[in-house]
């Protein structure tokens, strides 16, 4: 898939065999706020190095989010999770149509519809639409299994104003996440989630949790919160601000910057 984030920076030898592709793309959602089934796609999140020497990039409009990021941290940095992780964003640059192929032939298992409850697809608990052919794919998938409900947090509002909103798939729920490079794009009537620092804040906020149930990014209000994950460090580096403020204050300190290195405007001079 060519695009020009996700891109390689140096051309890989062409592999002597097809690598081993797995069964089942998709894992089954394991945490506190998966309380029916849920499946998900993960992709390694923000930046990195493949095992061939490409360079990636999958979260484009990560702005403060990259240095707060649960995806970043813990069992996500495991050798084996991000070797799989990278493994999976492989697959779509190299052959893209195959995945594609692989993903919708999937959908269509029975595992994906044992249960009485419609099945629900997170796509991306890590990683973002990171180019518009690769978002393209994915709404061809959605289109083409209409009997699943997918979901996703993206920061690529750009994007998805001009890509999704004006013709989605009907079985396509998306919420646009604070924190990125885009955050001034989200409007009033946006379904979006910030992430505060705690339950209390939150609330006080006016906002509802999404801790009961990660279908509410799906179903929930226009306005979602999601108290900070439990990781010491990146609560500390949060701390009492919510990631839409960070980002606000970030943008202000970059301004400022940009403001002095500029100097002051140039006066016009007055007409008589």
């Amino acid at each position: 898939m060519n695009d020009t984030t996700a891109r390689e920076s140096s051309t890989a030898p062409p592999a002597a065999t097809a690598p081993d592709r797995p069964r089942f793309l998709l894992r089954k959602m394991r945490s506190s706020c998966a309380t029916q089934p849920i499946y998900k796609w993960t992709l390694p999140a923000f930046a990195g190095r493949l095992p061939d020497g490409r360079t990636y990039n999958t979260c484009p409009s990560a702005g403060i989010c990259k240095n707060l990021c649960y995806a970043r941290s813990g069992t996500f940095r495991f050798s084996n999770v991000l070797r799989s992780h990278e493994s999976n964003l492989q697959y779509v640059l190299d052959d893209p149509k195959a995945w594609e192929a692989q993903m919708t032939k999937e959908l269509e298992n029975d595992r994906y519809h044992t249960h009485n409850v419609r099945t629900h697809v997170r796509v991306h608990d890590s990683g973002d639409y990171f180019s518009e052919e690769y978002l393209s794919a994915w709404l061809r998938i959605m289109r083409n299994t209409p009997e699943v409900v997918f979901y996703s947090y993206t920061k690529e509002i750009e994007l998805f104003e001009r890509r999704v909103r004006p013709k989605p798939p009907a079985n396509f729920r998306w919420r646009y996440s604070y924190g990125g490079l885009q955050d001034e794009l989200i409007e009033p009537g946006h379904l979006h989630v910030d992430v505060f620092p705690d339950e209390e804040s939150l609330a006080e906020a006016g906002y509802t949790s999404q801790a009961p149930s990660d279908l509410r990014g799906a179903y929930g209000p226009e306005t979602l919160g999601i108290p900070a994950n439990n990781i010491a460090h990146l609560k500390k580096r949060q701390g009492a601000r919510t990631f839409r403020a960070l980002q606000r204050a970030a943008n202000a300190e970059k301004n400022d910057r940009r403001a002095k290195r500029s100097g002051p405007a140039a006066r016009r001079p007055q007409s008589d």
